[in-house]
């Protein structure tokens, strides 16, 4: 009896360490769509470090992250927890298509415009090479990203649901930054 027990806490253990490293570390994505197409394909599992969520800190320029597109309404602890994989199994809530993948534009303060086929962040043309083809978009004057949020884009930009609809994305909606794969081969 008493083994059985060992096994049960250690079991227990080891669980309750896979949700906090899963819930506040690294936690792995699937892409769902071609939104970031050539740079990452529909169905690719990718690795996404949390530490910006955690600790609530800006991503870089260029960065690839996950962000929850539902920027209408506030995000809790229980979001965290019940987004995990292996809690979203247990609950029957996995597969939530609110995440999305995309690369960071601009952040707070940033000046963004959308002219000439091109975007342009405070005055100066984006040297992109990682977009699929010519962006079709434009907009007319300029926007100005707001106080702890960012703007993303996907680097389809002719085939992408981001900022352009969704809008500015709050920090604390920016679930993760990817990774590189630490699985891939060499």
């Amino acid at each position: 009896m008493r083994e059985i027990v060992g096994w049960i806490r250690s079991i227990g253990f080891a669980v309750i360490f896979a949700l906090v490293l899963g819930i506040f570390v690294f936690q792995p994505y699937k892409v769902d769509g071609h939104s970031m197409d050539p740079t990452l394909q529909d169905q690719q599992r990718i690795y996404v470090s949390k530490l910006a969520h955690t600790f609530n800190y800006l991503p870089n320029y260029g960065d690839i992250v996950v962000i929850d597109s539902r920027v209408d309404r506030s995000r809790s602890w229980k979001d965290d927890v019940t987004g995990h994989p292996l809690v979203g199994l247990l609950l029957g809530t996995g597969d939530d298509h609110s995440m999305y993948v995309k690369r960071v534009i601009g952040k707070p303060g940033d000046v963004l415009e959308f002219k000439d086929n091109k975007v342009y962040r405070n005055g100066t043309p984006l040297d992109e090479p990682y977009i699929k083809e010519t962006m079709d978009y434009a907009a007319d004057g300029k926007v100005t990203v707001p106080a702890n949020h960012i703007f993303v884009m996907g680097d389809n930009r002719n085939h992408s649901t981001d900022s352009r609809e969704i809008g500015f994305i709050p920090v604390d909606h920016v679930m993760g930054t990817m990774i590189e794969n630490p699985f891939a081969d060499q």
